[in-house]
């Protein structure tokens, strides 16, 4: 398929979610230009006195969102970044410097790993290690009997690849003792770090207490714009600040993006339980729709999701699936799935579910209706 051909499926797929009057997330990343711009000017003034001067390199809205940042996580401090693979790579440098061990243990399915084209090894000299392959993160056992040294320990909450998977508190607790005895340091990839305190029963502070530093993202959960943050220890983000400086996030100016994670704070993040609990349920009722329309295999994974995103997979190839869903957005205005991606072994494809607002109105019947329709459609 060419860049053309590309662009313009992408263009079909975002015009049927936008007209769709049942979808289960709408993402303001799939709106038109004019409609973010408009929407951040009529909202933005019920977070942030907007007739206080821009941002220069920083501060301005950029400090006080990271004060909200270090506020929200109970840390002490918090470095706004352009972005999260900016961010960790920042973090796992100071620390590394600090621990003087440049080896970072980690899951091979997590971010680092198989979205950054190598960027810890090839920009920021760091090496990778795996105390498991298996899918789910690692165990208190596997990280303290591994075999060789690590400086830190970086854990992907939720870890996406996987399917948005979590452990229990007992568990995620165990492993960051189990690091802490190896003298490693523990780091939290939480870019989507906000809607696990539902699957932990634990606040945002607490959570973010285990460990040494946590990354955030600010589009992934909270639909803002783009950012990330840094947060820990006011020593580890002062040099982190010096470190973005070098890695080129200095920017300019940056309060679109500002703006937009505050409204996220204020508005999705204290939504996100909601959120999670809801797809619970739309989780159980995709896998009774599929069962009643007498599909060979599929599988709702996790079961139940651990937050408000979780896979589905079929035995159909991703094109078919793709096509299928954009088709009864376009002719019934209902978006169940979006697109779908080949997968090993051959012959399965999976597609990531997001329940948020728009999916609150959807009830059983109708996802198990909405189901019926897709299989329907792959059949025809």
């Amino acid at each position: 398929m060419t860049d053309t051909s590309e662009q313009e499926q992408r263009r079909r797929r975002l015009t049927a979610w936008g007209k769709s009057e049942r979808i289960l997330s709408r993402a303001s990343a799939e709106s038109t230009v004019g409609g973010q711009l408009a929407a951040l000017a009529a909202d933005a003034g019920a977070v942030y006195e907007l007739s206080e001067p821009a941002d220069v390199y920083g501060d301005g809205v950029v400090a006080e969102l990271e004060r909200r940042v270090a506020r929200t996580l109970g840390t002490e401090a918090a470095a706004f970044f352009p972005t999260g693979t900016m961010a960790q790579q920042v973090a796992l440098r100071c620390w590394a410097g600090r621990t003087g061990n440049a080896t970072v243990a980690l899951h091979p399915l997590s971010h680092p790993e198989v979205h950054e084209s190598g960027a810890f090894s090839v920009v920021s000299g760091l090496r990778t290690v795996h105390p498991t392959h298996a899918a789910r993160l690692p165990t208190a056992d596997e990280v303290r009997d591994f075999d060789e040294p690590f400086g830190t320990l970086m854990l992907e909450l939720p870890l996406r690849d996987a399917g948005f998977v979590l452990p229990s508190w007992e568990e995620l607790t165990a492993v960051v003792e189990s690091a802490r005895e190896r003298d490693a340091v523990v780091h939290f990839d939480g870019a989507r770090l906000w809607e696990c305190a539902s699957h932990f029963g634990r606040t945002l502070p607490e959570i973010a207490e285990l460990a040494d530093s946590v990354y955030v993202s600010f589009y992934k959960s909270l639909d803002a714009m783009s950012g990330a943050a840094l947060a820990g220890p006011a020593s580890l983000i002062a040099e982190a600040r010096t470190w973005r400086h070098r890695y080129g996030g200095q920017v300019f100016q940056q309060f679109p993006a500002a703006l937009s994670a505050m409204l996220g704070l204020e508005r999705e993040l204290p939504r996100l339980p909601e959120y999670v609990a809801h797809a619970k349920e739309v989780a159980a009722a995709m896998a009774d729709g599929f069962r009643a329309a007498g599909v060979p295999w599929f599988r709702v994974h996790p079961a139940p999701p651990h937050t408000h995103q979780f896979q589905v997979w079929l035995p159909y190839p991703a094109e078919l699936l793709t096509e299928a869903a954009v088709c009864q957005a376009e002719q019934t205005g209902v978006t169940l799935f979006r697109r779908w991606f080949s997968d090993t072994p051959p012959g399965l494809a999976v597609t990531e579910v997001t329940v948020s607002s728009a999916g609150l109105a959807w009830t059983a019947d109708e996802v198990r209706a909405a189901v019926a329709d897709f299989v329907g459609r792959l059949r025809a």
